[in-house]
């Protein structure tokens, strides 16, 4: 029987405020077992470029990376949030390494080819070096990865957190029994967006087809669910949307095969 593990992605908002922080930490301490942590950071990111004069720019909630903006998702992804995470955990009794792509070639991505939208420094996902975090895991090492990943030839690129998040879960259930827990600020995933207690909690590919037909599930939950489905078929054992400060709980979305 393989060993447990846990990846657990949260958004920025909630490493980004102190008490939101606080309380994240202490539960991710309390997972037993191996874990592994995945974070963004956007509004920090945004924060900082509009103090430096670099205007953000978005599309369909996606930001545009040029340049200028590289340097202040590295600073703020690999540096500010990140160790700021890590320094936390320590003072928890929590062995944590913070980690971009770039580190130990852990992920290389390829940067997105110009469709509709030129999106700059943006990677997609090719490898994930499966084996060195294995090890880092199996020393009791717990990875703490920033959504910052490279190209190989010197590149660094901004990418998204739950994509890093899905296809670190995908590499790693090579390697252990993985369980995947998408952390956002609802409850789970919602019958009714105005109802914050209509919580769906299992979903199979069959039951998220007919509410994507009728509507009940829309918008940016479409992609977070058809990659947790992805995660599903490639090995990841289950994945759980659920508020970020319910990850010790039963509660949330469970996502079935």
């Amino acid at each position: 029987m393989r060993e447990k593990l846990t990846v657990i992605k949260v958004g920025g908002k909630i490493v980004e405020e102190e008490a939101t922080l606080h309380k994240l930490l202490d539960d991710f301490a309390a997972i037993e077992g191996y874990k592994v942590l995945v974070h963004g950071g956007g509004r920090s990111a945004t924060k900082l470029a509009t103090q430096l004069g670099i205007e953000s720019q978005m599309v369909n909630g996606r930001r545009i990376t040029d340049a200028e903006t590289l340097k202040v998702v590295t600073m703020v992804y690999g540096g500010l949030v990140n160790k700021n995470i890590v320094a936390g955990l320590q003072a928890r009794g929590v062995n944590a390494l913070g980690l971009t792509g770039a580190d130990m070639d852990v992920i290389r991505s390829a940067k997105r080819p110009v469709k509709d939208v030129d999106y700059g420094f943006v990677g997609d996902v090719k490898q994930v070096n499966a084996e060195f975090l294995g090890d880092l895991i199996h020393k009791g090492v717990v990875p703490v990865m920033a959504p910052l990943t490279h190209d190989g030839a010197g590149n660094l690129l901004n990418t998204n957190a739950d994509t890093i998040a899905g296809e670190t879960a995908k590499a790693l259930a090579t390697l252990f029994d993985v369980t995947l827990v998408f952390c956002f600020e609802k409850k789970g995933v919602l019958r009714d967006e105005n109802d914050d207690d209509s919580v769906i909690p299992q979903l199979t590919p069959a039951e998220f087809k007919q509410y994507v037909a009728e509507g009940v599930i829309q918008g940016g939950m479409i992609p977070k669910l058809e990659n947790s489905f992805e995660a599903l078929n490639a090995g990841v054992g289950e994945v759980v949307i659920t508020l970020a400060s319910a990850i010790n709980e039963s509660s949330g979305t469970r996502i079935k095969k």
